[in-house]
């Protein structure tokens, strides 16, 4: 969804009105379906719980919702900027407990700067994560996981090169392209979803689709939550924490676009009241919850913000209500046995569609904010994260090691404030 076209309009429901009963589902369901593509994406991919995902997804949102005093609309769901570690360390066999601990330790770092926001104020985060940092890291999120669409796409990770896998990932590629550029109003904000189902019917129809779970599923079923000294012991490993911590920031700068189109939507400040700190808070709590589950990091939708803009429905009752609906659907246990037995090739061609899309967002930041890469001082800090982010470079002490992504924003923050701008042109 472009951001010049949310623009503010009268709204139907304001924030803190009250839908009638016979909307309120409706209108629920909308944000919900919006949403469920991308967020059950992160868990197919990183082998982690559907069921868990979706109830992260609703009770942080909902735990948003309490802290910034049910005074934003915001709706959150499954962070992609974490897909590359969690895979990573998922296949390393890192320890639930280990991979819970850096869930956790993202939520921390939000509590944190929402702290020293609270305290403060916002500029210095301005000057600590311009456009010239952010966007090329955003860019590294993206083309990273370049390798991995690929993969699966091609049918590498289930086995080895398919043709049928190839006809798979194409098919779903096209119709979540064809849906993207053809739908306008709410089909145009669930491409994801078309794709989905158009690659899982092309995946039945050619015999690459495991139906073993979704015949021993039933209609209730507790996702396989992953809770605290109950199921696993928390590990604190400096490896996996400094991997995803600094990951923290990338999302934060993305947090605060977010907020910067829904001040503009609604006709509001949320800067102000409830404060960006409120809202930092809330999001990181939302993270802090997942950890608590098992499930991936949270952060805030565009998507969902793409529907408030469209529909001008900005209550937050109908955002509570995606979020309770999200938390049911996580205990349906035909849902998460459906969504288990995506093939691979159908999860490879989204991806071929939604990680560029990432890199390209990147991108598209450097160009909106005029980031001028004929000066020295931005072709370095945009070259030095692209290469260092998708080169693999890391720094490896003992048995703690700083890679990919936290590697590439890591250095970026430092080369931004260590370089000196140029007075005459301020970049």
């Amino acid at each position: 969804m472009e951001e010049n076209h949310m623009q503010a309009g009268k709204p139907i429901l304001d924030i803190g009105d009250r839908p009638k009963w016979n909307n309120w589902l409706i209108l629920s369901l909308q944000h919900l379906f919006t949403m469920f593509g991308s967020t059950i994406f992160v868990p197919s991919v990183t082998g982690m719980s559907p069921g868990v995902a979706l109830v992260s997804s609703g009770l942080g949102s909902l735990a948003y919702l309490v802290i910034t005093r049910g005074k934003i609309p915001a709706y959150l769901g499954s962070s992609f900027a974490f897909i590359a570690p969690l895979t990573m360390f998922i296949k390393q066999e890192h320890s639930p407990g280990s991979v819970m601990v850096g869930t956790f330790s993202v939520g921390v770092v939000y509590a944190i700067v929402s702290l020293i926001v609270y305290y403060a104020g916002v500029d210095w985060i301005q000057k600590v994560l311009p456009p010239v940092v952010v966007g090329p890291v955003i860019m590294v999120i993206g083309l990273s996981l370049a390798p991995n669409a690929a993969n699966m796409a091609m049918g590498v990770t289930s086995g080895g090169y398919s043709g049928k896998a190839i006809a798979v990932a194409l098919i779903t590629l096209g119709v979540a392209i064809l849906a993207m550029l053809v739908f306008k109003g709410f089909f145009g904000l669930i491409p994801i979803l078309f794709g989905f189902a158009a690659g899982y019917v092309a995946s039945m129809a050619l015999g690459l689709v495991d139906y073993t779970l979704i015949k021993q599923a039933s209609l209730f079923a507790v996702p396989d939550f992953t809770i605290p000294f109950k199921d696993a012991d928390p590990i604190v490993t400096l490896t996996v924490i400094l991997s995803m911590a600094p990951l923290a920031f990338v999302t934060m700068a993305e947090h605060m676009g977010h907020q910067l189109v829904l001040n503009k939507i609604t006709n509001r400040n949320f800067f102000k009241e409830p404060g960006l700190h409120r809202s930092l808070l809330g999001d990181g709590t939302a993270s802090i919850v997942a950890s608590l589950l098992g499930g991936p990091p949270v952060t805030t939708y565009g998507e969902n913000i793409g529907v408030l803009a469209i529909t001008r429905v900005y209550s937050v009752f109908v955002i509570a209500g995606a979020a309770v609906l999200a938390v049911l659907f996580g205990f349906v246990g035909y849902i998460n046995a459906v969504i288990t037995s995506v093939p691979a090739p159908v999860l490879g061609g989204i991806s071929l569609l939604l990680f560029g899309v990432i890199a390209s967002s990147g991108l598209r930041m450097l160009i909106d904010s005029q980031i001028d890469l004929n000066i020295n001082r931005n072709l370095v800090i945009v070259s030095v994260v692209l290469v260092i982010g998708i080169g693999g470079f890391f720094v490896q002490i003992h048995t703690v090691k700083i890679a990919g992504m936290a590697m590439a924003a890591i250095v970026g923050i430092l080369l931004n404030l260590i370089i000196p701008v140029d007075k005459k042109t301020h970049q």
